[in-house]
């Protein structure tokens, strides 16, 4: 069996669902919750308002940094 993870307009999503609830073997999980915690979402947008440009590296020298530590 697999997993689908599928966002659709809110307008399809009653068509969708219905469809769905008459295929054997499936479940609907309709309570999905936000993968991130609310508390780290919180603390990464503290850390963005209180950033500083000299905190910021360029993607290039981020990338470099990341091969000499994990390659």
């Amino acid at each position: 069996m697999r997993q689908l993870t599928v966002t659709i307009p809110d307008d399809f999503y009653e068509t969708f669902i219905s469809f769905f609830k008459h295929v054997p073997d499936v479940s609907i999980d309709e309570n999905v919750e936000s993968e991130i915690p609310l508390w780290q979402q919180e603390m990464v947008l503290e850390r963005m308002k209180n950033a500083k440009p000299e905190d910021y590296l360029p993607v290039e020298d981020a990338l470099k940094e990341l091969d000499k530590k994990w390659l």
